[in-house]
Order: structure tokens, then sequence, then C-alpha cells
């Protein structure tokens, strides 16, 4: 039996005393772990170093490359198109890259958008497609490449698991160590996958605020840095926009209806603030893979986008025409008072939805594709007495009082209107 290279407690201590960790025994502490060497409570113990003492630019680079090292790598070369993805660190009511993807595909750029399912209050792209009959997550490389190849050029699907395993592995363990909030570890383990996707290029919406992962826009800021630099350095085009989750995006929080909601805005209509956020991420999309003047407002208004979701959706088997889902019970939450929305928070919204059955507590959990929430009014609207706000969908009445319970204190209704800034609010680049 050969000798193992490193010592993992020797690589705990050196980042436990604030050093950084020489290359090849970092490489060896991941290949150990995936290898089942290196054991849960050895790696924890490394994660937490992580956590309290971060890492250099090279460490993260180290970190994520064998990370990548760890499984297969794709690659699209083969393609004859220019291939250019986008990743969401995930809010309330975020359902961008279903409109997005067939968005971007009409200008003949192919997008292979890798997704995943919810878990907790953030949803998951997956679990919002599943909402539609037929509709099919999982497809092998050679069905992912042959719909990107033809006249379809988008898919949305799950990611294999020959993809980066030792970011599973490790995600699972942060998960319930405490580490889930250190940037080398999240930066690592999204750029591990998107980097051994094979896209050329790559585009981030890191959100900030109460409703995002990072709450901060100074934190939301430095992982948006991190990431940049990860892609750039393995040779994939990649910048970032820091976007405001302090509110849900759009009107519709939960599955079906957040389908619903991006169908209206392929159509040309939808709100605001999902047709803003989309049109600004294509038109980044696109500039990197060679198309900076693209016109993607007109493919929204004219039908180009719609007819290309409808192909995308057909090619993995889901009938775009069919009936979603529709609830069993809804309740309808009315204003006590006139005046004006000033602040409706995010994370709260979220909860709810998770509550009423739109996410899920577990992996193995299922998801009620109806359930959720639907806004009519957002900050700046003003209404009146007995007016409906939002509407609570479930498949049972008894879940809604634990919905609403979440949502005590997440709204006002003022006096003044609210100053409600851009959507966007800074691009990050190399």
């Amino acid at each position: 039996m050969t000798p193992e290279a490193f010592d993992a407690i020797d690589v705990i201590r050196a980042k436990r005393d604030g050093g950084a960790v020489p290359e090849p025994a970092l490489r060896w502490m991941v290949d150990a772990y995936t290898r089942g060497y290196v054991s849960d409570a050895q790696m924890a113990a490394f994660a937490m170093a992580i956590y309290q003492r971060g890492m250099e630019r090279s460490e993260i680079q180290v970190l994520t490359d064998a990370m990548i090292a760890s499984g297969e790598r794709m690659s699209f070369a083969d393609l004859g198109k220019r291939t250019v993805d986008k990743h969401s660190t995930g809010g309330v009511g975020d359902k961008i890259t279903l409109p997005l993807a067939p968005l971007v595909a009409v200008f003949g750029v192919a997008v292979p958008q890798l997704s995943g399912r919810g878990l907790g209050h953030t949803g998951g792209t997956l679990d919002k497609l599943e909402s539609i009959p037929g509709w099919r997550a999982d497809l092998s490389n050679d069905e992912m490449f042959a719909q990107m190849q033809g006249d379809v050029g988008a898919v949305i699907c799950a990611a294999g698991t020959g993809l980066a395993p030792a970011d599973k592995k490790l995600y699972a363990l942060r998960d319930v160590t405490g580490t889930v909030e250190a940037i080398p570890l999240i930066a690592s383990s999204i750029m591990s996958k998107k980097i051994a996707e094979g896209t050329d290029a790559l585009v981030l919406d890191v959100k900030f605020g109460n409703g995002a992962f990072m709450q901060d826009i100074d934190r939301a800021r430095e992982l948006a840095r991190t990431m940049v630099a990860l892609g750039t350095d393995s040779g994939v085009a990649t910048t970032a926009l820091l976007t405001d989750m302090n509110t849900p995006l759009g009107l519709a929080i939960g599955n079906a209806n957040e389908v619903r909601e991006s169908v209206e805005v392929l159509a040309g209509g939808g709100p605001a603030d999902v047709r803003a956020l989309t049109v600004a991420l294509a038109r980044e999309m696109l500039s990197l893979a060679g198309q900076p003047d693209a016109d993607v407002e007109a493919a929204l208004d004219d039908g180009r986008a719609l007819d290309r979701w409808n192909a995308m959706i057909r090619a993995q088997e889901g009938d775009p025409a069919a009936a979603l889902p529709a609830p069993n019970e809804t309740h309808d939450v009315v204003a006590e008072r006139d005046g004006v929305i000033t602040r409706m928070d995010a994370l709260p919204f979220g909860v709810s939805a998770w509550r009423l059955g739109a996410g899920r507590a577990r992996a193995q959990d299922p998801v009620i594709h109806a359930a959720g929430i639907d806004l009519v009014v957002k900050p700046g609207d003003r209404v009146t007495a007995g007016q409906t706000l939002f509407t609570l969908s479930a498949d049972d009445e008894s879940r809604f009082g634990r919905a609403l319970e979440a949502l005590d204190g997440a709204y006002e209704i003022g006096d003044t209107a609210p100053v409600v800034g851009p959507i966007v609010r800074e691009r990050i680049t190399a």
C-alpha cells in the first residue's frame, strides 16, 4: 500500500495558524477527502479553519482546480457556437434563468444552463420547470449537446453527478458545520462546477440584501470579485452583476406561478424588475459572446424569445401549452389602512412560500408546484384599506398559519413613498 503524501492534521494546522497551504498539500487534501481517506471530521476542521482564516487568491484557485480535477470536465469545442452560461447566487422570486436562456439563444449563442433544485427559502430552477407537464430535467450529455447544437440552442437541465464530486461532498459537510458563509468555499464551490461544465463565458448574478445569501453588499462584492478572478484565471471570460435582493423579484414566488410570470416576460410583458434584470444579464452574456449590440428587448417584444422557449420546453418533452398546476386553497392578505407600501422584505416572503410547500427542508422532500405567493403590490405602490396586497396558495389550508407567522412585520404601509433604487447596482470585471 502506497503511503499518503501528506497528513491531514498538518494541513489543518497550517490553515488554523493562518498560513497558506502549499499547492501539493491542498490538492492532496481534496483528493484524499474525495477518496474517503480524509474523514468528515478532519475536513470539517479544515473548512472551519478556512472560515476563520480565509485563503489567498492563489489558494482559492488551487482549491477550485482540485475540485474540478475530482471529476469529469465537459467540452463544447465541437459545438460550432460560442457558449455562455449564467449563475445566480439565489434569492426570492428569482426565476431569471427561465426567460434568459431562450432569449440569449435567439442570437445563435448556445446556453448550457446546468441547474439545481431548491433547498430552504431559495427556489430551484428545476423545481419551477417541473411544474410543466411532461418536462424532463435529466438529460444525457449527448442529448444536451444535440439540443444546443440544433435550432433550440439552449438547455436547462440537471447537472450530472460527474462534475466536481468533491464539491458535492464538501457542500453537504459545510451545510451542517456552520461554514457555508466562507467566501473561499462558496467561490470554489460555484466556480468548480461552472468551469468543469466547459462554457466559453460566464455571467454571475451575485445578489445582496435580506433575501440573499450575502446580505451585505461589501461581502457580495468580495464574493463577485473572487469568482470573476477564478473564472478569468481558468480561461473562462467572466463578469458579474451585483443585484438587489432586499425585495422579492417580480410578483410571483413559488414554482408554477414563476413559470407563468416568466412566460409573460418572454411575451413582452411581465413585471418591470424581472424584465430589466433579464435584459441586463442577456446583454452581458451576449457581449461576452461577441454580440455587444444585440437588441434583446426587440427579441422579447416580437415573439422570438417566446418561440425559442416553446421549442426548448418541447425538446425536453414538456408541453408549453398545458395548464400549470393550480392550488387547492388560497388566502388573501389585505391592507389595514390607506397609504403606500414602504417595505417588503424578501427573506420572510421566501420563508413563507417555503412553509406553504413551494420549497423543501430536506433534499428528498417533494415540492408543491402550485404553492407560493402572488404579490399584487410592491414598494412604492399606493393602497387603500381592504385592498389585496398578496395571495397565499397551498394544497392544504392548514399551512396558512405558519406561513402568515413568517410574514409578521415583513411589510409596511406608510405615508411617504420609498426611494426604489435600480436592481443592478454594479458590474464587476477582471
